[in-house]
């Protein structure tokens, strides 16, 4: 049995949108030189400049943001569609959200990370010291490039059933992410669901993870400044012993907070940086402190700050410190809704069986994506990009990530039948 054979398409057809094998080579070598030149949120110039010139090249007419970095491009969109560019998706009454009757959307998100490459042997390693795209945004961005041009072909041959937006969204990894400013610029202007991937290290190329509802969590970013008279460690009764209170909020604000929301929302206060002191017999009058705050419960997530604040407030006073504590809202939980992740689910299983889709877990990882979620329904999945029978998993965020390029192709024939069959919804 062939896999197009395992979702029931009009007439028996076989699903057109395969990637061409000239095509595929050339989405390799695109992903490897954004890997070679990685850039910040809101620096994407190169990056920008490439996509719009593939685009151009294929007789696309791509929109650069107002912000001079990421990318909208419509294929479709025209008179005899229906459906215009700058239309509002049709808005139900009850759920306040776009339903599925506009444009379909693909989004990639195109910014790098500022880590070193620690790559070696690699030709297409991080030509730019200290960045590098250790989280697979050049592979998602691919993704979209490639199934924009084999959709803008089915175009041409008049095989496009209805009109596909292709979203090159900037500043994923700044907070509060730079879905929001896309989403201001248009991104969402008479669209009616959105579609994406992110790499997941965890799972063999060729496959791909789906979960319906949430599937990636909240992460908000916690800075906090303790301040104290200081003295010598001789005589910490006299003083505030802030290297103390410090360790005191690492240690009880966690299990505080944890003690005052339900333990299945997932509520973690995580830190990453302590830093205070400069000689070991001085009892500092600093201490900084930095971590994230993650959820997996929409609900707790809107209470998390008054929560997190407070806990925070209660032990610095409890040990005589000043605490000044900066509370930067990020992304709520990327949640999936039923009806599209269906739709994902039968992309995959039109192009590579049943056997091509998994169940995945929620992750703690946060995710901008979720932005465009709040408006119209759609869905993330987890790209596969471990090599097959490959023991070692190369994690997310780390200098050494790497994919398996045949997800390329995966995403891309995802994409387009993704596309495809949305129609027939």
């Amino acid at each position: 049995m062939s896999p197009e054979s395992e979702v029931d398409l009009p007439g028996g057809a076989v699903l057109p949108g395969a990637l061409p094998e000239m095509l595929r080579t050339e989405l390799i070598a695109f992903r490897r030189d954004l890997h070679m030149h990685p850039e910040l949120g809101n620096q994407e110039f190169r990056t920008t400049a490439a996509i719009k010139e593939r685009l151009e090249r294929a007789g696309l007419a791509p929109r650069v943001l107002s912000s001079g970095t990421g990318v909208i491009c419509d294929i479709g969109v025209t008179d005899d569609t229906g459906i215009a560019a700058d239309a509002p998706a049709d808005i139900d009454t009850d759920t306040g959200i776009g339903t599925d009757t506009g444009i379909l959307a693909l989004r990639a998100d195109i910014d790098g990370l500022p880590i070193p490459d620690t790559k070696t042997g690699c030709p297409y390693r991080s030509t730019v010291p200290d960045r590098a795209h250790a989280c697979g945004h050049d592979v998602h961005t691919t993704v979209v490039l490639g199934a924009g041009l084999v959709l803008a072909e089915l175009h041409r041959q008049g095989l496009l059933p209805r009109p596909v937006r292709l979203i090159f969204q900037p500043a994923e990894e700044v907070l509060p992410g730079g879905a929001s400013e896309a989403i201001v610029d248009g991104a969402l202007d008479g669209v009616g669901r959105i579609i994406a991937v992110h790499c997941d290290p965890r799972v063999d190329a060729g496959r791909i993870g789906l979960r319906q509802g949430p599937i990636t969590s909240a992460c908000d970013r916690l800075e906090i400044a303790l301040d104290g008279p200081g003295g010598h460690t001789a005589r910490p009764h006299l003083t505030t012993d802030l290297v103390t209170a410090a360790a005191r909020v690492v240690t009880d604000v966690p299990a505080l907070v944890g003690r005052r929301v339900d333990s299945r929302s997932g509520l973690a206060v995580t830190w990453g940086r302590i830093e205070s002191g400069h000689a070991p017999n001085v009892i500092p009058q600093h201490a900084e402190l930095s971590g994230t705050v993650r959820c997996l419960d929409l609900d707790t997530w809107r209470l998390a700050p008054d929560l997190v604040v407070a806990a925070i407030d209660e032990v610095a006073n409890l040990h005589g410190a000043k605490s000044e504590i900066n509370y930067v809202r990020g992304v709520p939980p990327v949640v999936n809704e039923d009806g599209v992740t269906e739709l994902l689910r039968d992309a995959m299983i039109a192009r590579r069986g049943s056997e091509s889709v998994e169940n995945t877990e929620q992750s703690l990882g946060g995710e901008d994506f979720s932005w465009y979620l709040e408006r119209v329904p759609g869905a993330m999945a987890r790209l596969g990009v471990r090599p097959p029978g490959e023991r070692t998993v190369r994690d997310l965020h780390q200098g050494d990530f790497d994919v398996d390029e045949h997800a390329i192709t995966v995403g891309v024939e995802l994409f387009t039948a993704a596309a495809l069959l949305g129609a027939l919804r």
